[in-house]
Order: structure tokens, then C-alpha cells, then sequence
């Protein structure tokens, strides 16, 4: 269609000429509203309207948690649909696009086309668009090529759905769209399927993220997919009163309801009560587990029950064997990685460990070692810049345990030959060290899959410093291997180190101190005598579960936390209320 056709198209229908014209009502609507409401013109070529870095940071943090929640969704149905060049774009409710998933190789055209992150794809900006419709409508749209409105985006195809919060109100919208599409319209069914779903896995994520504390009912109309991909779900009080929904959950649950269902007991829906919840969890098949509904119809449910709240102690545990008892001090995190590894021990399971730099990959993987391997052979081959003839010369070494330290960093014809020897030499026992996530690293294919899965028998976390308990255990442990003299730290110093947030983890914090010890001029290491962070703060966004790690790490300590994240205060209380997180009772 020529741009004089498609303006000519627009005055027709604007004046009630729309018979045959094949466009859908709510396009028809948006014209209508483009011209009478907003005043625009359809002759007009509008470039793609974009907001300022300082409003796109704004925006983005007000939506911070919605895109952290929605990102592993997102990042799924990207996977799903990049082969076809669709880009994704997560758009707030004023229409601001905060998250984007696209090709790299078309970026320029993407920005022309505004299908990048800072786009304002509201309907009083850019007319007629798939993010626009859908905020002014509330319902999933697909605009293809001549239904924008505007000139500049009729060679577009936008596919959008919305996401509701659990309250009920619109909260963003998730959008698919190609820079070119093939014709027709119904090209882009299979689209709008997939980002209604993935739409509304993403409002299910949020609930179960915001609801931890309550019960949750979630619901199908089938059970085959009831644990696994539910339709919608309510989350309940003690009361039995529903205190947040998925959007699916009216037409499931009270169909022709024009209200939300916010604040209404379960039991004036359904024919069971809070007290009925628990027959509803796992252990019955789905197929037993029928909701009726006060009209007579049935569906079926899935009960989780409230997470139980953290409750403060001390570590419990049995005495850790030999060197694996000195490895850390009373730390909650890290105490169940250590007993695993003391169970793991004498066995001849291979075991991947994987921390951050400087976590102590190397010292737990000799703990287990001499744990469990006495009188054995212990084996390391630094795998950065390793040569093939390395790994071969180890066909007859005795056996024993094998380090592969950073084994991230081999090649593919390393790893060829690695995983030769570990099928030909039995009495090798591999234990790898990696700083990244190695089962990533498989699925992008930088490590083949069947030296992972080799590898992997069992994989041990450790937890990065910023992240521990015990950091005055370690403070202390360290400044005494260090001093040859009596030595301590006054409490600005100590107060000091525990705030960090340690980028290089426990090598960095043995350094810091090893200056502080030799350059300290009495028994007293003070303030003055620590050497400055080497790098600033990360300011990143923290995950909400990290965030609540880090705070008990911290006792939450807000002003603690905050220092280790490199924000203010402020910011890290709006994030704890925007996470919905609590201090242990």
C-alpha cells in the first residue's frame, strides 16, 4: 500500500466508509482517536520518539523489579523466536520501552525504527502501534504494517499483550515485532499466542514472588499442565481472602465479573476454604484435585503453602572432617556446601566448584582431597593456555585427584583430549574449578556438553565474601596468619572491612590485610592503615534474592548493605519494600 492510499484509507474511515476495508475494530477505534483525541496526522512521517538517558534510567528503575522478575521469560521466548528476526521489547505503562531482546547485526535499523530500549511507543505519540493499542485497550493486539497509523512504522509488525500486577492494574506491556513481515495479517498468529503466554507467565512469577508469605491457588482447565504452565492463580490470606491475582484469574474464576475479585473470600467463588488448601498440593495427581465453583463448573488446582519465616540461629551441624573444619567460620550459607562436601569426600564422584575469583575454589577442592583421598596422588592442570601434550602425559600418572583449575579456559582440542583420558583412566577423579557458570557456559557452547556432564557429578557454590557470615571469622583467621606480633583492629577498621563489597573476595580482603599489617605503626590496625578499595561498588541491579542474601549477610544492617551495593540508603530501603522482604523474626 502506497502512503496515499494508506492516508486516503484513514479519511474513509474516519468518515464511517469502512465496509470491506478488512481492518479489525480496534484499529478502526485507534484512528479514530489518533485524528478526533490526539490531533495527529496521518501524512505525517514521525521518527520514533525517544526519551532521554536520564528518563530511560528513571523509567527503568521504577521497573526494576518487573524486568528482573520477567527477564528469564523473556529471555525464553527471545530463544524462541530470534530465528525469524522478531526483537522483544518490555514496555512500562506510560509506553516507555525499558527491556529489549534483539539482533545486534540490525541495531541502527532497530533505533530508526524505534524498536530499542527508550522508545516511547504510547498511542498519543506514535498512533497506532501494538504497545499503544494495548495499553488504551488492555487486551493482546497484533498492528500489521498498514494498520499504524503513522507513516514511518506501516512497514512494522507488532504483537503485544498485557501485564497486569497483582492487583489487577496494568502494568506493562510485552511486545514482539519484526522490521519487516511477510503478508497477511495472519502471519502473526502463532505470535500473538506465544507473547500472551509468556505474558502470562510472567504476571504468574510476579505473584509467586510477591506472595511468598501467603497461600497460593493456582488453577487450570485441565491438569495436564497444572504444576507446570497453570492458566491463573490467586494468592490468599489467612483468612481466605484473595489479596492478589493473575489477570486470568476473573474469566476463570467468576466469568461477566466486572470487578476484580481482590478481597473476596475463596469461598464465595469456590466450594472449599482456606482450611481445604492442603489436600490441594503435591502428592494427589492433578487429575484428583478438582475446584467446583459456585455455578457448577470445575476446574482444577494446585496449592503452595506460605513459605515459613526465616527464622535467626546459630549453625547446627556435625563437626566437619580435618581441613574442612577450618574452612569457614559459623555461616549459614556456606555450612551446608562444606557438610556436602565432607559426604562427597571419599567417594569417586567428580565435583565442579564454582564461586566468583578469589572465593577459595582451590583450598576446598585440596580440603576434599585430603579428606578423602590419603595416601593419593593429587594431580592439578592450570587449564588457561594449556598445551594437549599436557593432559595426554597423565595417561599413566597414579591415581588420584585431578584439578582442573579454571576449566572454563580450555580449548576445544584441550577438551577433546580431556575427555579421552577421563574415559580411559579410571582412577583419575576430576575435581574442576570454575569462576563462571559452567552449565551456561555448555549451553553456549563454549564447553562441550558431554565433558560438562563428565565434570559435573555434583556441583558445589561458593558463596562470594559479600555474601558470608563470617567475615570477622575470616578478618581474624587472617590478620593472625599474617602478624607475627599480638595485633587487632580497632572498630572503624573492623566496621570498615565488613562493609565492603570485595570484588576480589578473599584474596583481595588477605591483601588488604597483609598491607595493613606491615604498614600499621602499633598493635592497633586502624582505619588510616587500610589501603583503599581497589574498585568502586557495583551499582548494579541486585536480584531480590541476592538482595535478601545480602542483607542477612549483613544483619540487615541497611546502612551496611548499602555501602557493599555502592548506594544510599534510601535506594536499598525502596528496594527492600519493593521486594516485599522482611527481617528474620
Amino acid at each position: 500500500m502506497s502512503d496515499l492510499d494508506h492516508v486516503r484509507e484513514i479519511d474513509r474511515a474516519l468518515r464511517g466508509a469502512t465496509l470491506g476495508s478488512g481492518r479489525d475494530a480496534l484499529v478502526l477505534d485507534s484512528w479514530r482517536r489518533c485524528v478526533e483525541t490526539y490531533g495527529m496526522d496521518p501524512a505525517q512521517a514521525d521518527a520514533a520518539h525517544i526519551v532521554t538517558d536520564a528518563e530511560l534510567r528513571r523509567h527503568r528503575e521504577q521497573s526494576e523489579r518487573l524486568i528482573a522478575t520477567a527477564r528469564s521469560g523473556l529471555q525464553s521466548l527471545f530463544r524462541q523466536v530470534a530465528g525469524q528476526n522478531y526483537v522483544l521489547l518490555l514496555a512500562d505503562a506510560e509506553g516507555i520501552c525499558v527491556d529489549f531482546f534483539g539482533d545486534p547485526r540490525f541495531e541502527d535499523d532497530l533505533r530508526q525504527a524505534g524498536l530499542y530500549l527508550g522508545s516511547n511507543w504510547s498511542e498519543d505519540l506514535a498512533g497506532t502501534c501494538g504497545v499503544g493499542s494495548c495499553l488504551v485497550t488492555g487486551e493482546a493486539v497484533t498492528i500489521h504494517q498498514s494498520d499504524h497509523f503513522g507513516l514511518a512504522h506501516t512497514p512494522l509488525s507488532c504483537t503485544a499483550a498485557p501485564i497486569y500486577d497483582m492487583q489487577g492494574q496494568l502494568a506493562a506491556v510485552l511486545d514482539i515485532s519484526l522490521l519487516r513481515s511477510p503478508s497477511p495479517k495472519s502471519s502473526q498468529n502463532l505470535a500473538i499466542n506465544l507473547v500472551k503466554a509468556s505474558a502470562r507467565r510472567v504476571e504468574m512469577a510476579n505473584l509467586m514472588a510477591m506472595t511468598r508469605r501467603e497461600w497460593v491457588l493456582r488453577f487450570s482447565a485441565s491438569p495436564e499442565f497444572l504444576e507446570v504452565d497453570p492458566e491463573a492463580a490467586v494468592a490468599l490470606d489467612g483468612s481466605g481472602r484473595i489479596v492478589g491475582m493473575t489477570h486470568a484469574a476473573v474469566s476463570l474464576l467468576s466469568p461477566g465479573r466486572v470487578e476484580g475479585v481482590i478481597g473476596t473470600p475463596i469461598d464465595q467463588l469456590l466450594e472449599l476454604s482456606v482450611d481445604d488448601l492442603p489436600d490441594l498440593m503435591r502428592g494427589r495427581p492433578a487429575e484428583d484435585r478438582v475446584l467446583r465453583l459456585k455455578d457448577g463448573r470445575g476446574l482444577f488446582g494446585h496449592a503452595i503453602a506460605p513459605q515459613a519465616a526465616r527464622v535467626a540461629r546459630r549453625l547446627e551441624r556435625a563437626p566437619l572432617p580435618g581441613a574442612l573444619s577450618s574452612f569457614a567460620g559459623a555461616d549459614p550459607v556456606l555450612g551446608p556446601v562444606l557438610q556436602r562436601a565432607a559426604r562427597l569426600a571419599a567417594t569417586q564422584v567428580p565435583l565442579l566448584i564454582e564461586g566468583e575469583t578469589g572465593t577459595g575454589k582451590e583450598r576446598l577442592v585440596r580440603a576434599i582431597h585430603v579428606c578423602g583421598s590419603v595416601g593419593r596422588s593429587f594431580h592439578v592442570l592450570e587449564c588457561a593456555a594449556l598445551r594437549p601434550e599436557a593432559i595426554e602425559i597423565l595417561a599413566e600418572a597414579p591415581a588420584g585427584t585431578l584439578f582442573l583449575k579454571g576449566v572454563e579456559d580450555l580449548d576445544a582440542a584441550c577438551q577433546a583430549v580431556l575427555l579421552r583420558l577421563l574415559g580411559t583412566h579410571d582412577g583419575l577423579r576430576p575435581i574442576a574449578s570454575a569462576r563462571c557458570d559452567l552449565a551456561r557456559a555448555a549451553q553456549d557452547g563454549r564447553i562441550r556438553t558431554d565433558l560438562f556432564f563428565r565434570l559435573a557429578g555434583d556441583r558445589l557454590r561458593l558463596p562470594p565474601l559479600r555474601m558470608r557470615h563470617d567475615v570477622d571469622w575470616l578478618i581474624d583467621r587472617i590478620l593472625r596468619r599474617h602478624s607475627d606480633v599480638d595485633l587487632s583492629l580497632s572498630p572503624s577498621a573492623r566496621a570498615e572491612l565488613g562493609a565492603r563489597d570485595w570484588p576480589g573476595n578473599i584474596r583481595e580482603l588477605e591483601s588488604v590485610i597483609k598491607v595493613a599489617v606491615t604498614v600499621t605503626e602499633g598493635r592497633v590496625i586502624d582505619l588510616p592503615d587500610l589501603p583503599a578499595p581497589c574498585f568502586a561498588p557495583q551499582t548494579d541491579t541486585t536480584a531480590e534474592q541476592d538482595l535478601e542474601a545480602l542483607l542477612d549477610a549483613c544483619g540487615w544492617n541497611m546502612s551496611k548493605a548499602a555501602k557493599r551495593l555502592g548506594l544510599n540508603r534510601s535506594t536499598v530501603l525502596r528496594r527492600v519494600r519493593k521486594a516485599g522482604l522482611m527481617p528474620p523474626h
